[in-house]
């Protein structure tokens, strides 16, 4: 079943995006070689915790961290370690706040120091790729109208789109429905209709889309060893259009 949120309920997951791409902007100012991905994830329990907040991850389905930390070669899911992070890294950070017990999700690709063209290249795609498909999120429209506008965006510059990680929708569960492919024909699947909250996060591959599972049972990577990144909002469907309620510059 798809749950329809109310204005009020859509302005509460507001708060907890607005709370969330905060966590983001600071993460920004923080990644840098030296760093370790355990130190970030530490940070962001912190803040939540002064904010009121509480990671939704941690916990689920028995995952340990506040934060996903994924690193080069991981597409996603990744547990946050001590290892610093190197120049030329790329690494993925995702999480989900519980403000309220109102969830807000998103992930977001840094680049570590200098990193190489190919590298800043996927970066670019992957993110053009999430506001391409954010475009289609006007209610009238189908979910196959976002997962099409990324996969056509993302192959035309040469990379290749993860299959079995989708976005979904959200609000005092961390998944429900709909699913959210982000790749597949148009005018297919659900129409989208005002009040639903949606997150839309293309995972975008330099090489082929296949995935492989660590022996950790979260982690994903890549098969053929290349690199990964992604960009994920959560976003409202309004009668003006998509509401980006993770939006780093709101």
């Amino acid at each position: 079943m798809i749950h329809i949120k109310t204005k009020e309920e859509i302005a509460k997951m507001h708060r907890a995006g607005k709370l969330l791409a905060a966590c983001h902007r600071k993460i920004a100012k923080l990644i840098r070689p030296g760093i370790s991905t355990m130190e970030i994830n530490e940070w962001v329990e912190d803040y939540l915790r002064k904010h009121g907040a509480i990671p939704e991850q941690k916990g689920y389905m028995g995952y340990p961290y506040a934060t996903c930390a994924s690193i080069n070669d991981e597409v996603c899911h990744g547990f946050p370690r001590s290892t610093p992070l190197k120049e030329g890294d790329i690494v993925t950070i995702d999480m989900v706040v519980n403000l309220d017990g109102w969830l807000a999700d998103s992930a977001w690709s840094y680049a570590v120091g200098r990193i190489s063209d190919e590298a800043r290249k996927l970066l670019y795609i992957t993110k053009q790729a999430l506001y391409r498909g954010i475009e289609q999120a006007v209610a009238g429209n189908r979910i196959g109208d976002i997962s099409h506008a990324i996969q056509t965006f993302a192959e035309s510059h040469g990379l290749s789109v993860v299959r079995p990680f989708i976005g979904h929708g959200i609000g005092r569960h961390m998944h429900e429905l709909p699913e959210v492919p982000h790749y597949g024909p148009p005018h297919q699947g659900p129409v989208l209709q005002e009040g639903m909250v949606i997150t839309i996060e293309p995972m975008l591959n330099l090489g082929k889309h296949h995935v492989k599972i660590e022996a950790d049972g979260w982690t994903a990577k890549t098969v053929d060893g290349s690199l990964s990144a992604q960009y994920e909002h959560t976003i409202a469907i309004t009668a003006n259009g998509p509401l980006i309620l993770t939006d780093q510059e709101g």
